[in-house]
């Protein structure tokens, strides 16, 4: 896929925890402005890692449980699921570049933190 996918918390569980891929996780919601402008770079992000990780978006206000369940407490929340685990998360607007090196460690094995 090269463009990310709107998902519910039923595709969300079934999304990550089967994936044999990474899968990058969108939190963001319509009311929020740098949510809304760092669209484009999650779409650019999808085009790259396209066949080597998954990305998916979860819209906060339709699905808080979303949210809650992984304690997002900012929007944009980016998450890096490997094997149904996050490994790999960053708080705020990045550019495309940033979200594929998180997934980039995830394939890598290590733990990437928020900068």
């Amino acid at each position: 896929m090269n463009q990310p996918t709107n998902i519910d918390p039923t595709t969300f569980n079934t999304e990550v925890e089967q994936s044999d891929k990474p899968v990058l996780v969108d939190f963001w919601a319509p009311w929020c402005g740098p949510c809304r402008a760092v669209a484009p770079e999650v779409g650019k992000a999808a085009g790259a890692l396209s066949g080597r990780a998954v990305v998916l978006k979860v819209n906060t206000e339709q699905h808080p449980e979303l949210a809650a369940r992984f304690g997002v407490q900012g929007i944009p929340y980016f998450a890096v699921f490997a094997a149904g685990k996050r490994v790999a998360e960053q708080t705020g607007a990045v550019g495309h570049q940033r979200l594929v090196s998180l997934v980039a460690a995830a394939r890598a094995g290590t733990r990437a933190a928020a900068t």
